[in-house]
């Protein structure tokens, strides 16, 4: 063998060498740390993406997030993409301009594009040429502060607190697939225990076991009690079970999870006014309210859905999630506007102190505040 093939053959041993340590290396980078459960790390990653999901699909919700305490976000922190693209765009509009025919146009896709919606838009605007004389309609300070009134005035719809004397007070909780309504119900079971309160979690969403296990896991952290059932079980008798259950220890609330879809030839709307039947069965005057959980970064489709459930069952109100996360956060103008029906609740994190009481003055001068 000549000195050429054996600097070769010496060169190529090199190579696989080098190669076989990189993909050594690759393969350990992707294995879990020591005493990680990797089918958990699969599992607490669930749905993260699902801002970017069809919320029909049969997806998680967010993952429970960490237990340790973090800094609460301020409400205008959690309204910064609404905020920041609707009042840049708002200022750049009507600034040095009046109402005339050029900025009514711009004014309307402005706020169309920021989800109010073309019915509320153009409410808005005849409003404001309704209300303001023709010297006002000239100054743009005028024009945003009667902007900002009026959409003050559409959002704020009382909402009585949630009343905790019916012994128990049953609460339904439904919305689709994926908007955060497992999670919503984990943060209300949170906060009201930390208030002193018993909470008794049903786990009615037995159709996707990702749903049950998430509510054990946040029914675990808040110290409550979870009723359950089997795979695919029955969901109203897991719902008796914990309204009984509830009565039985004399708690202060039962919040009953529920399907946002059914792998079965039973229509969801069918299966929610069955569940309501139920509850009224097991405990006289239940559900005493029935929340409707809709994903902001849906926008205009968050509509179609309250429409939807308002059509099968009585909604009460509105709990809006991630609005942190879009500029569509608009759409709360436009659901408080063309449904009736008032917000109680806005998700704009993850933590348990993200989920807030809605406060139409706190909501809209977030929005209208200059960045």
């Amino acid at each position: 063998m000549d000195i050429g093939t054996l600097i070769f053959a010496g060169g190529g041993l090199i190579f696989l060498v080098f190669v076989a340590l990189f993909i050594r290396k690759q393969t350990q980078r992707r294995l879990p740390a020591p005493g990680v459960d990797p089918e958990k790390v699969l599992a607490d990653h669930a749905g993260k993406d699902s801002a970017d999901l069809d919320p029909f699909r049969d997806e998680a919700d967010v993952p429970v997030p960490p237990a340790e305490a973090a800094p609460k976000q301020s409400l205008s922190a959690g309204l910064a993409k609404t905020k920041t693209g609707f009042m840049a765009k708002l200022n750049a509009v009507i600034f040095g301009r009046g109402l005339d025919e050029g900025l009514v146009d711009e004014l309307e896709a402005l706020l169309v594009t920021s989800d109010i919606g073309i019915r509320t838009a153009e409410k808005l605007l005849e409003g404001l040429k309704q209300d303001l004389s023709k010297q006002e309609l000239k100054d743009p300070a005028a024009v945003k502060k009667r902007l900002e009134e009026k959409i003050r005035g559409i959002v704020a719809q009382k909402v009585a607190p949630l009343a905790l004397d019916k012994g128990p007070t049953v609460l339904m909780v439904i919305g689709v697939n994926g908007v955060g309504k497992t999670t919503t119900i984990g943060k209300l079971a949170a906060r009201y225990t930390q208030e002193g309160k018993k909470v008794v979690l049903a786990a009615g969403d037995t159709f996707r076991a990702a749903a049950v296990q998430q509510l054990e896991i946040w029914g675990e952290r808040a110290g409550c009690v979870v009723v359950k059932g089997p795979n695919e079980a029955d969901p109203a008798s897991v719902i008796f079970e914990a309204i009984q259950k509830a009565k039985a220890e004399k708690a202060d609330l039962c919040i009953c999870d529920t399907a946002g879809r059914l792998h079965t030839k039973v229509n969801l709307m069918e299966e929610l006014k069955k569940l309501k039947r139920v509850m009224n069965k097991a405990h006289e005057g239940a559900p005493h309210e029935v929340l409707l959980v809709l994903d902001a970064t849906t926008g205009q489709n968050a509509i179609t859905q309250a429409r939807q459930f308002k059509e099968a069952v009585e909604v009460s109100s509105l709990a809006l999630t991630k609005l942190d996360g879009t500029a569509k956060g608009g759409v709360v103008v436009a659901i408080c506007d063309e449904l009736g029906l008032p917000v109680r609740y806005i998700g704009i994190g993850e933590k348990v102190d993200d989920l807030r009481d809605f406060n139409a003055d706190e909501f809209v001068g977030a929005l209208f505040e200059e960045t």
